[in-house]
């Protein structure tokens, strides 16, 4: 039985967020004038067995042979000082890393714009409770942090097939990526968890098309992700999976498919307007004029020692929303350990664990799960 209020509670919420946002990604967002200079590592990186497994045991229904991983592994710290792991293709580290600093800049505009504070401010009892019943994040400015981080993945993932497309540096390939509307297609048609489980082990299940200077999915790619939708939807019906997104998956009508709530676009104060094409607009805009200022340097990577047993503080790189808090709390917590303390911005994780056995195994746990972590000496 289709639950219509959970849906219409949907279409509320898609409206609610475009009449908070519709106009603070108008203007170009200013980026640093003044060039300077980031450092890499690069690990060179094979099509795993842990990914063979990910791809037969997650992404079923999608043949494998649309899968792509990616040739590297790059790990840096950004210039907020914050640790980042991402992978890279063809088009090297200085598309993750770029994308990462274009992110940033999105979202200094987004904690800056008064106009998204203070309507967010004036939601009233019924639009929060709508929010909390819908979103895995609960706060407007976090919904929107997401999003412009799911702008960053949609590039960096995308990057990975560069190779196979006439676009050889990073500006054309993002400018071409943003005209032919990939963006609004990996908000259409990729499944709720998609994007960040493939990211974090650096794959992307789909392969591009090129054609008159626009990029298009390939028919089997097309084919693949509603298969995997399909399949997601029913495996959600079938279970008592405490997930939310699986919960927002059992009120789909039949046939309805699963969209991200800023594809869709609204009519507000005059004008049509749809956060996805504006987000994406905006990070392109501000990714290609970071590339003419940021430069990449690469180092060989080091040696480092294993860290304290005992430390309580460790970085999560991937780390970027409230599931991904559930996620590593869940993973931790079957070893016991308390609900640990998260900071999102600077991708840190505070936990109290009894012993280095347990420390060690919540480790396991949270990178089975797909993360990266990164242990920090007290």
């Amino acid at each position: 039985m289709i639950d219509e209020p959970a849906l219409a509670g949907r279409s509320a919420v898609a409206r609610l967020l475009t009449e908070l946002a519709y106009d603070v990604l108008d203007e170009p967002v200013p980026v640093l004038s003044a060039p300077y200079r980031l450092t890499c590592t690069l690990e060179s990186v094979a099509f795993s067995t842990d990914q063979a497994e990910f791809v037969r045991s997650r992404l079923w229904p999608c043949p494998p042979k649309l899968v792509t991983s990616a040739s590297h592994r790059v790990t840096w710290v950004d210039s907020e000082g914050v640790t980042n792991v991402a992978h890279s293709g063809s088009l090297g580290p200085t598309v993750p890393i770029v994308a990462r600093e274009a992110t940033l800049v999105l979202w200094a505009r987004l904690r800056a714009d008064s106009r998204l504070a203070e309507r967010a401010d004036a939601v009233d009892p019924v639009q929060a409770d709508l929010l909390a019943q819908v979103t895995t994040d609960k706060v407007p400015a976090e919904i929107l942090r997401t999003g412009v981080d799911a702008a960053a993945r949609v590039l960096t993932q995308h990057a990975y097939l560069a190779g196979t497309t006439p676009y050889d540096e990073p500006a054309g390939f993002a400018e071409a990526l943003r005209d032919s509307g990939i963006f609004n297609t990996v908000a259409g048609t990729w499944h709720w968890g998609l994007q960040a489980s493939t990211y974090r082990r650096g794959l992307i299940p789909v392969q591009l098309v090129c054609f008159g200077g626009r990029m298009t999915y390939s028919a089997d790619s097309v084919a693949a992700l509603r298969e995997m939708k399909e399949t997601r939807i029913e495996a959600a019906r079938a279970s008592d999976d405490s997930d939310p997104s699986a919960a927002q998956y059992v009120v789909l009508g039949s046939g309805e498919q699963p969209r991200c709530l800023a594809h869709a676009p609204h009519s507000v104060d005059g004008r049509r307007v749809s956060l996805v094409t504006q987000v994406a607009n905006s990070f392109v805009d501000a990714f290609t004029r970071l590339l003419k200022v940021v430069t990449v340097d690469v180092e060989d990577a080091e040696e480092t020692s294993s860290a304290d047993g005992q430390g309580e503080v460790f970085e999560v790189p991937d780390m970027t929303c409230q599931h991904c808090i559930r996620t590593i709390t869940e993973a931790v917590g079957e070893f016991g350990v308390a609900p640990p303390e998260f900071d999102l911005e600077t991708k840190r994780v505070v936990a109290r664990f009894g012993s280095a056995e347990v420390r060690e195994q919540s480790f396991a746990a949270i990178r089975a799960r797909g993360y990266t972590v990164v242990p920090l000496a007290r």
